[in-house]
């Protein structure tokens, strides 16, 4: 299988489960006790902690740990809404990842305000649509760093930015669970309050992840037990799961540059490739900077269904959109924002690259899409 749906996860690098496997074994302890067996895992879990601060910028004390960009999505939205400020409204766009649109949708159906505000045909938010949108009741504004679905980059820095000057009492949350492989990480720089970032999307383990908070912000914790994570998020540690995320972002950190590069170049080449040899395809988002591994492409006459189950015959591996959503049912929400109508979004593919791509293996998969293609009108 030639796989090009990264996007939806990406196999661990080498190294991470390595690091993972002794606390299957020997290092097994429940981190929250207090005799040496639970103290080495306890450590373990800090110096994990530690060493995932040091790579964003962030004070250790600002991570904290959940089971993955869903959980810290949920937490960073409802935590502000139900939290101590009276402020209790959201603002978030239309392109986002379900992760933040049901949960705004969930906060709306208990009687909460939310504005959801549209994007460009170019997949971009607007920084006034944002700053129009702002309420005096609003807490929280919500917009993702890197589409899951186009790979359009926003511009994080300036929505921060300005609403910082207008609204300085207005959290800002991003979901960069698809920047981080290729986009600079620095919490200060990107003046975000809360920070989304899973590890199976960067070649770590799956079911976990965290959440940047920025030191003062005050959150309602979703899950409510034992008072772990500083009482934001209650349950056992998953120290194994702290661990592998730790090496994981370590080892993208180190390998961002390689990846930008290369990867782009990968992906570059079969967008090339495809929009050369198949007459009418559009590549969503052209207009805007967009990440090195993503490329959403329409192709005129052909649903995507059939693209999918043609592909995954002749070895190649994509997807529709969101591996959130169960194939190609569902139209794509995001194309929608972006201005196409259904039936055009049924023609479009995601195909996405990581980490481990291969030149030879873009090359051929492009050549057996343009085949399809052919084939199939």
């Amino acid at each position: 299988m030639i796989y090009l749906d990264h996007a939806a996860t990406t196999p661990m690098r080498p190294g991470v489960w390595e690091a993972m496997a002794p606390y299957a074994a020997n290092r097994f302890g429940n981190s929250s006790g207090i005799h040496e067996v639970s103290r080495r895992a306890k450590n373990d879990l800090e110096e994990a902690r530690e060493r995932i601060a040091a790579l964003i910028g962030a004070q250790p004390a600002e991570i904290v740990f959940t089971s993955g960009g869903t959980e810290s999505d949920n937490l960073a939205l409802k935590g502000a809404v139900f939290g101590p400020s009276r402020r209790d409204g959201v603002v978030t766009a239309a392109s986002e990842h379900e992760a933040v649109l049901d949960t705004v949708d969930f906060l709306r159906r208990l009687g909460h305000r939310v504005d959801v505000v549209g994007v460009g045909p170019d997949g971009l938010v607007g920084t006034e649509s944002v700053l129009s949108s702002l309420r005096p009741t609003t807490a929280v504004v919500s917009v993702m760093m890197v589409n899951n679905e186009t790979g359009v980059v926003q511009d994080v820095v300036g929505l921060a930015a300005a609403l910082g000057e207008a609204e300085p009492e207005v959290l800002f949350h991003t979901d960069a669970v698809q920047g981080f492989a290729s986009e600079q990480i620095d919490v200060e720089r990107l003046r975000v309050d809360m920070m989304t970032i899973s590890a199976h999307k960067v070649g770590g383990p799956k079911g976990t992840g965290l959440l940047y908070v920025r030191e003062g912000t005050a959150l309602e914790p979703v899950l409510h037990g034992g008072g772990q994570e500083l009482g934001r998020r209650s349950g056992t540690h998953d120290v194994a799961g702290a661990v592998g995320l730790a090496t994981a972002l370590e080892l993208a950190v180190d390998d961002r540059s390689r990846f930008s590069s290369v990867v782009g170049g990968i992906r570059d080449d079969f967008e090339k490739r495809a929009l050369a040899g198949i007459d009418g395809a559009s590549v969503a988002g052209a207009g805007a900077r967009r990440s090195p591994h993503h490329l959403n492409l329409r192709i005129p006459g052909v649903r995507n269904e059939t693209m999918l189950v043609r592909l995954d015959r002749a070895g190649v591996g994509a997807s529709a959109g969101s591996a959130c959503q169960s194939g190609a049912a569902t139209v794509s929400h995001v194309l929608e924002s972006m201005g196409l109508t259904a039936a055009q979004a049924r023609e479009s593919l995601r195909f996405s690259f990581g980490w481990n791509s291969t030149l030879d293996e873009s090359v051929e998969a492009a050549g057996i899409l343009v085949d399809l293609v052919e084939s199939l009108r």
